[in-house]
């Protein structure tokens, strides 16, 4: 008897360091787990939604943590010297929907890099430049003609568009 408990204790211990190790590697932080839309851990979650700006999202992970719901956007890439602004505003829609759908607002978000994690406070300057670049996006978006952004030329070679786009670079 004394050996069958030693050996539950082992491998309730073998199981703990185990989750314990993949949550630090997705970077996780501590709490309960509550959303999540990567395969390995549940089944997929359906995207949240908030109607009135027809905005849709799935975070990689929610967390619940002190009555608080934390989103977490997963990166595959090593991380920048700071995090790129697209990468920022997609957390920023996260923390909205999160807020419209749990009636929670999240005081941060963390967006995890191979290598580095850095948390984003969820701030009303950063809701509002969020609003108004969703409404921008929202004005393009009913406009015929829309001139194309080439700032990165590399993006523009790699683009599936480019055998038909008037606008491609070289």
């Amino acid at each position: 008897m004394l050996y069958l408990s030693l050996a539950l204790l082992f491998f309730a211990f073998l199981f703990f360091w185990q989750s314990n190790r993949q949550r630090k590697a997705a970077g996780l932080p501590g709490g309960r787990v509550i959303y999540t839309d990567t395969r390995g851990w549940s089944k997929l979650e359906k995207p949240l939604y908030y109607a009135p700006l027809d905005l849709t999202g799935k975070p990689d992970y929610l967390i619940e943590q002190n009555g608080k719901i934390i989103p977490v956007e997963v990166k595959s890439g090593r991380a920048p010297e700071a995090p790129y602004d697209s990468h920022i505003y997609q957390l920023a829609s996260y923390c909205l929907l999160v807020e419209k759908t749990y009636a929670k607002r999240p005081p941060y978000g963390i967006i995890h890099y191979e290598n580095r994690d850095f948390a984003v406070d969820y701030t009303r300057e950063l809701e509002s430049s969020l609003l108004d670049l969703l409404a921008e996006m929202n004005r393009d978006e009913r406009r015929k003609e829309l001139p194309r952004s080439h700032e990165q030329a590399s993006r523009c070679k790699r683009c599936g568009f480019r055998d038909v786009c008037d606008q491609r670079l070289g």
